[in-house]
């Protein structure tokens, strides 16, 4: 077990420092700011700042929250997301083990922990980012030419019907975002996974949201983002035994 521990806390440790760049993407990526070049800042007092101010994890925890020159209270934002990529990294590489699917879901699961953010403020999808995954399924094409056809398939199992739905209804049904994100995921993981990730989304949309109505006092309007995305991280990661599973129960 000790080799596993250790292979799996370096993982862990490599997602929670992608995660501390995913907190840039999520703040700058909806007001159109650069992400790479502008220095990292204090959002009250504009301080710049030190690279021992931004250690994942550790630096929230040392300055207790705040920021190191006004005191200003810091959003928990940023130790949950560098928390949750490194969490979703280890669960991707435990599933899945080393490798190329491990590799591109990982990569795949920090885009979806972005846009699920930024969808969930603001009802808009960069088309970035759906595009990042789109060259995630790419890869995955060239890497694995024999079953092209799935994956073509895939890119289409789903995103044709809700084209179709969008246009019909003037984008009020769904949103054009959420049509290129099914594309973009169903290239990636193929048809078969691809439709249960939509059925896990909308079923989770439906029940979540509802809870959030009776709870919070939510609207009707709903971001299908980060539901979406939570179905297509299940499917990734469980899809293939889920229908296997599912299959057996009538063999």
């Amino acid at each position: 077990m000790a080799p596993d521990i250790i292979l799996l806390s370096i993982i862990f440790i490599f997602g929670v420092v992608i995660g501390s760049f995913l907190n840039v993407c999520i703040y700058r990526i909806p007001k159109k700011e650069d992400i790479v070049k502008t220095s990292s800042h204090c959002m009250s007092c504009g301080y710049h700042l030190k690279w021992y101010d931004m250690i994942p994890l550790l630096s929230f925890l040392a300055l207790r929250g705040k920021c190191r020159k006004c005191k200003a209270k810091l959003s928990v934002q940023y130790p949950l997301i560098e928390a949750a990529n490194g969490i979703l990294y280890v669960c991707i590489v435990w599933t899945g083990g080393l490798g190329i699917d491990s590799l591109l879901y990982c990569l795949m699961a920090s885009a979806l922990l972005v846009l699920s953010v930024i969808d969930f403020r603001t009802y808009e999808i960069p088309f970035g980012i759906n595009l990042f995954i789109l060259a995630l399924g790419l890869v995955r094409v060239a890497t694995d030419a024999s079953n092209i056809l799935t994956y073509l398939a895939g890119l289409l199992a789903v995103s044709i019907v809700l084209a179709i739905l969008y246009y019909a209804t003037g984008g009020r049904a769904i949103g054009g975002g959420d049509v290129k994100l099914m594309a973009a995921c169903g290239l990636l993981l193929g048809w078969k996974l691809i439709i249960m990730a939509f059925l896990l989304g909308c079923v989770l949309g439906a029940v979540i949201h509802v809870i959030r109505m009776k709870v919070s006092g939510e609207g009707r309007v709903l971001a299908m983002g980060p539901y979406l995305s939570m179905g297509v991280l299940i499917a990734a990661l469980w899809g293939e035994r889920l229908i296997t599973w599912y299959v057996g129960q009538f063999l």
